[in-house]
């Protein structure tokens, strides 16, 4: 299908033998790292069910455009404008807020339970929303130059897009060290924590299409909607495993073998193990006078986070333990709205992208004056369940 450069998503397909193909979309906005706005949103989510429904559609491909980023977050600058205008006003009211986080969830959702199998190319930064898009895919890869994270600390945030979900499921307590500190991994790392399943050099993406393009792949009737890993959906499975077979065959090592994260594993649970937010924060500000770089790093970057969004990550990440990944997406449907409305998001913001002059002043100011009783408010519901934007996703419990 032919497009216009400038759209936002650029949709294509990948020819294959018997009449079937691949579907591929391209995230297109490297002026700002691809970073995922509302229309992206939208497109991708009416374009998948297309994709979904077409028997002679193998399996989806996404990936960004340029040599910087997958997605390096979502569209701060509109959320940043809406927070700005709803200033005192009731959290609902900011209905562009709301609605941006409930399509974004969705389709992240979406992606978790297609029916089909997807391939993200995780190459450059993947952040904040990339990252939302990249674990609800069944096949992920990163290259030498992947940079992934979840960063939304700096700009009072909380690791959203199903990120209270992800993190817990990361080894021991490297998730929440990850959500505290907004500490970047490379490939190695990705892959020991299982952020993402194969490593290819960037240099094979053609190589990776034309192997794509030879692959003889099973219709998959529009019938077959449940998800793929039933292995009475005998196309769906077959798919799923061939996909599997070839990048398997086409991955390679990463360069180094092994990253921070997994080297200092042990430190990290030591650091974050204990279940006061207080004593976890003085051990990992005693990283800094750690000799590797990395760690230093992490110390910093969580000394000059919202202290909010600590207690918020914190909390958010003990609460979703043991939630379904809708029930997760609901929780944080309500908790990014009220960040919207009550928290230091706007302020954030405006340090990092609008002014830039990166000297936040973030309320509360400390981590003792953000308690656990002053988190609860982010976990009120401002609506009757029922007109949760979320109500019908997934199973309702």
């Amino acid at each position: 299908m032919n497009q216009l450069a400038e759209s936002p998503v650029l949709f294509s397909t990948i020819p294959c033998s018997q009449g079937m193909c691949v579907g591929v979309g391209t995230l297109n906005a490297p002026k700002t790292l691809n970073g995922l706005t509302l229309d992206m949103t939208r497109l991708l989510a009416v374009q998948l069910e297309r994709w979904a429904a077409d028997p002679q559609v193998a399996f989806v491909v996404l990936k960004g455009a340029g040599d910087k980023a997958f997605c390096a977050g979502g569209d701060l600058h509109a959320l940043h404008h809406s927070m700005i205008e709803h200033a005192g006003r009731a959290p609902i009211e900011n209905t562009y807020a709301g609605t941006f986080f409930a399509e974004e969830y969705a389709l992240d959702y979406r992606l978790h339970t297609f029916p089909k199998p997807v391939l993200v190319w995780g190459d450059g930064i993947v952040m904040g929303g990339g990252m939302g898009l990249m674990m609800g895919a069944s096949h992920r890869v990163v290259t030498e130059t992947s940079r992934l994270a979840m960063p939304e600390i700096s700009i009072g945030l909380f690791p959203d897009v199903g990120g209270t979900w992800l993190l817990n499921r990361l080894p021991g307590k490297t998730g929440l060290f990850m959500g505290l500190t907004g500490a970047q991994v490379g490939a190695a790392d990705a892959l020991f924590a299982g952020l993402a399943d194969y490593h290819l050099p960037r240099q094979k993406w053609d190589d990776l299409l034309v192997a794509i393009a030879a692959e003889t792949w099973s219709p998959c009737s529009a019938a077959h909607q449940a998800n793929y890993h039933d292995q009475r959906n005998t196309a769906l499975a077959s798919n799923h495993a061939q996909l599997h077979r070839l990048l398997a065959a086409a991955a390679t090592p990463p360069t180094p073998a092994i990253g921070p994260l997994q080297t200092h594993q042990a430190l990290i649970q030591r650091c974050c193990v204990s279940t006061d937010l207080n004593e976890v924060a003085n051990n990992i500000l005693a990283l800094s006078t750690q000799e590797d770089v990395w760690l230093q790093r992490a110390a910093k970057t969580f000394a000059a986070g919202s202290p909010g969004s600590a207690r918020l990550t914190f909390a958010l990440l003990e609460r979703c333990k043991r939630l379904s990944l809708a029930d997760v997406y609901r929780t944080e449907w309500i908790a990014g709205l009220m960040a919207a409305s009550h928290g230091d998001f706007a302020e954030g913001i405006r340090a990092l992208l609008i002014d830039k002059d990166k000297t936040p002043k973030w309320h509360p100011s400390t981590l003792q004056e953000a308690s656990a009783d002053w988190v609860e408010k982010f976990f009120d519901l401002p609506v009757a369940a029922v007109k949760h934007p979320l109500y019908k996703l997934g199973d309702q419990t």
